[in-house]
C-alpha cells in the first residue's frame, strides 16, 4: 500500500489529494485472517509538517465465534487518521531532523513513498470485536458434551438444581 507523495510534498499546506485504494494485504499478520481486498478512499492533506491521511476502508475478516467456536466472515470498516512525516527535504534532498519521537510506520521514506500498510494493520487489529459472534442469538456449545446448540439440542440431562432452590421450583 505504497503511495508516491513527492508532488504533494512540493505543494503548499492545505492541498488535498485523493487516492482510491484496492489492495490485498493478506499475510501481513498471522493474527488476522483477511478474506478480501481493503477498499476505500484515502484523503491526503498537506500539512506544514507532513501529510495527514484520513481514510474509510472496508474489508472482510475471518473470525471465530466466541460461543460456538465456528468460523465466520464479518464485514469490517476502518476509520484511519494519521499524520506522516518526510525523512528528507523534497527540495534539497537533505535529511530532516526528527523534532519529536515518531512511530517508524509514519515516516515517509527517502523516495517519498508513503506506506500505509502498518497503519492499516494496526487499525484492523483495533477494529476486531472483543467477543465475536456468528449471530446475535448464537446458542453456543453444550457445557457437558460440547455439541453446537445452533445445530440442535443434545441428549444431555439438564443440570441438577441446587437443593436449596428446589422449593422455588415448586412455586412454578
Amino acid at each position: 500500500m505504497k503511495i508516491n507523495v513527492a508532488q504533494l510534498l512540493k505543494d503548499p499546506a492545505g492541498t488535498v489529494r485523493w487516492h482510491d485504494l484496492s489492495e490485498d494485504i493478506r499475510g501481513v499478520d498471522d493474527d488476522l485472517e483477511i478474506q478480501d481486498l481493503f477498499t476505500g478512499r484515502l484523503e491526503m492533506l498537506r500539512t506544514t509538517s507532513g501529510i495527514l491521511i484520513t481514510a474509510a476502508l472496508q474489508t472482510v475478516l475471518g473470525l471465530e465465534c466466541c460461543r460456538c467456536l465456528e468460523p465466520f466472515s464479518a464485514p469490517t470498516e476502518l476509520e484511519i487518521e494519521e499524520e506522516f512525516h518526510p525523512s528528507v527535504d523534497i527540495h534539497t534532498g537533505g535529511k530532516l531532523p526528527l523534532t519529536e519521537p515518531l512511530e517508524e510506520a509514519t515516516i515517509i521514506d527517502e523516495q517519498h513513498m508513503l506506506d500505509v500498510t502498518e497503519i492499516v494493520r494496526q487499525a484492523t487489529l483495533l477494529a476486531l470485536p472483543m467477543h465475536p459472534l456468528c449471530k446475535e442469538d448464537c446458542a453456543g456449545l453444550c457445557a457437558q458434551c460440547g455439541q453446537n446448540l445452533n445445530r440442535g439440542q443434545c441428549d444431555c440431562a439438564s443440570e441438577a438444581m441446587d437443593p436449596r432452590l428446589e422449593i422455588l421450583k415448586q412455586l412454578l
